[in-house]
């Protein structure tokens, strides 16, 4: 095991055996402006994991005007962080040869909250709620799964990202980020809300996935291995060492992100096990399974959000996960 000049571990497998040329230049989309949501790889950017095995990588962020989506199909950018698995999947339908590499969440950081001493104490009891505020995004999406377990669309009311409505109204519930909007309620509303993160009801996708096209993967699978293995390891190194640099970066790109928010978002992904939980404590992070995407698969299509007989497996690989990186360094981080 080796420390760059952070002290942070880098790997052996990073910088020997690659068939990289130093310094070989790729692009990074990310979902959103910069938050510790993408700690991982600002953190492989600062500690210099990334160079460590000759990738120079340039991070671009999303936002409300940016379709690092669209960049990736039109070869400008190399990997983009996707959302959930039904963007993959409706990929597939589509025809187009996106592939997942990786997954940087385990969970997916979807939650609905509620007022505490309300009755709406349970996820059961949510069922009850006179009014659940759901965006349309969700409602086409993880609120069709809700559905289909016991939920009634016309609980359903607009979430136009205020969250006013839900305040006043006490016998509501109101989707959410654990890392991001619980933080907002407890600044806004003064009090801490119920959480209810729906991948620990039945909602079991990855998220935040590192995908590419399947073009980079057949003419250049070195630097695919390079950033999967650079990104995995940054995400190790971000969630149990020093993350100083990287936050710094993620500021630097993103003013608005100040310590008490990342914080707060460390901390949920931390306690509710976004990164790092199931697979990926024996597999390492990033880890996926063909039964858990199928699992999501089958939940999907009884929900009536993806179509009977796709052939899913074309989505994805699992040639560059599931293969340990990162759990002897996360061993040394814990002083284990």
């Amino acid at each position: 095991m080796k420390l760059n000049q952070f002290g942070i571990t880098l790997a052996a497998t990073l910088i020997t055996g690659s068939a990289l040329h130093a310094g070989e230049a790729v692009t990074f989309g990310t979902n959103w402006v910069a938050q510790p949501e993408h700690g991982g790889f600002y953190q492989s950017v600062a500690d210099g994991t990334y160079a460590a095995c000759g990738l120079d990588v340039t991070i671009v962020p999303g936002g409300p005007n940016v379709n690092n989506r669209a960049l990736l199909l039109a070869g400008k950018i190399d990997f983009l962080m996707d959302g959930n698995l039904l963007q993959p999947f409706s990929s597939v339908k589509e025809g187009i040869p996106m592939v997942i590499v990786a997954t940087s969440f385990q969970k997916e950081p979807q939650v609905i909250m509620t007022h505490p001493g309300q009755g709406l104490d349970t996820w059961e009891s949510l069922k009850g709620a006179e009014s659940l505020f759901i965006g349309n995004g969700g409602y086409q999406s993880f609120y069709r799964w809700m559905v289909s377990t016991g939920f009634k669309d016309e609980q359903r009311k607009p979430y136009t990202y205020n969250a006013a409505p839900f305040l006043a109204d006490l016998n509501s519930g109101q989707q959410g980020y654990v890392t991001s909007e619980p933080h907002v309620i407890e600044v806004e509303g003064g009090f801490t809300p119920n959480v209810f993160l729906l991948a620990d009801f039945g909602f079991d996708t990855y998220s935040s996935l590192i995908t590419t096209m399947q073009a980079t993967i057949d003419k250049k699978p070195a630097a695919v291995k390079c950033f999967v293995d650079g990104s995995l390891l940054g995400w190790t190194n971000y969630m149990y060492g020093d993350r100083t640099a990287a936050n710094a970066l993620i500021q630097e790109h993103n003013p608005d992100m100040s310590d008490d928010k990342i914080d707060f978002a460390v901390s949920q992904m931390t306690d509710y096990g976004i990164v790092d939980s199931g697979d990926s404590l024996t597999l390492g992070i990033g880890a996926m399974t063909d039964e858990r995407i199928k699992s999501f698969y089958d939940k999907m299509v009884a929900a009536g959000v993806i179509d009977a007989g796709l052939d899913f497996k074309k989505s994805y690989t699992l040639e560059y996960i599931n293969q340990g990186v990162g759990l002897a360094e996360k061993k040394a981080l814990m002083g284990g």
